[in-house]
């Protein structure tokens, strides 16, 4: 499994977004099954800029599914064909 971990570079939103953007297109074509998105717990705000990210139509194309971990609210798993 793959995995980002956004907290070295959760205060800047465009290291953020160029982050999960290539993070994406290398764990969709290595092939993974399932990667992982770790935008920690805290106040969930950068969570739900993750899923508004995962959620862009252009984005949507490289995955098949997306959901927040049930055990772990600062844990995003992204699913692959």
């Amino acid at each position: 499994m793959m995995s980002l971990d956004l907290h070295p570079v959760f205060r800047n939103n465009r290291d953020i977004e160029l982050a999960m953007r290539q993070f994406l297109f290398r764990a969709s074509h290595a092939g993974v099954p399932v990667a992982e998105i770790i935008p920690g717990k805290g106040s969930g705000r950068l969570r739900d800029r993750v899923l508004a990210f995962l959620d862009q139509k252009h984005i949507r194309r490289l995955y098949v599914r997306r959901e927040v971990d049930t055990k772990n609210s600062g844990r995003v798993l992204v699913y692959f064909s």
